[in-house]
């Protein structure tokens, strides 16, 4: 990379990850989230949350492909622990992109303690539009349903996509550590 380019760091490719992991160590439990989800060897750099213009996003099979081990990995993520037995725990992430993909896009985190999968991923989805709405000046109420919110910004026509990206797990029953974990993989 040269030193202009690390002055323009812009993603131009994304992908989505999750994983879980057990383990008697909460630490360890979370490294084995990682590896679950296939980037243990990176180092993680958690930053805010926007889906750059004009970027991709890419299969997690390719994405991986694309990293190296080592690398500074830039992430939106999210993690839920637990030692609780039998509690269930999420993690999420939400997508939304606008339309034109000369704007960018917002990624929410999210995590929850007893919601399903469904619900704590379509929050984070929710969650990820509405901040992308705000942004277009396209006008909600936060106290309607997500399919009411989601009929409404499709009738404008500016939000392109939204999806989420969600890992849940049930507290382990000897009370080991349970890590979930979702992320948002940035690539340059």
């Amino acid at each position: 990379m040269t030193d202009l380019e690390l002055l323009d760091l812009v993603a131009k490719k994304l992908f989505l990850t999750k994983g879980k992991g057990v383990h008697e160590d909460k630490l360890t439990s979370f490294e084995y989230a990682l590896r679950d989800a296939g980037i243990s060897g990176t180092n993680l750099v958690l930053i805010s949350s926007i889906f750059p213009p004009k970027a991709k996003l890419v299969p997690k099979s390719e994405g991986l492909k694309l990293i190296r081990h080592g690398q500074i990995l830039f992430t939106i993520y999210s993690k839920n622990q637990t030692s609780e037995p039998h509690r269930l725990v999420a993690a999420s992430v939400g997508v939304a992109r606008p339309k034109d993909p000369d704007r960018y896009g917002y990624l929410s985190e999210y995590e929850s303690f007893g919601q399903s999968e469904k619900t704590a991923g379509d929050y984070a989805e929710d969650v990820s539009a509405q901040m992308l709405a705000s942004s277009l000046g396209i006008p909600f109420d936060i106290d309607k349903s997500w399919d009411e919110k989601r009929q409404q910004w499709n009738i404008s026509g500016e939000i392109y996509k939204t999806q989420n990206i969600t890992q849940t797990a049930v507290g382990n029953k000897d009370g080991k550590w349970t890590t979930v974990f979702a992320a948002a993989c940035l690539l340059f």
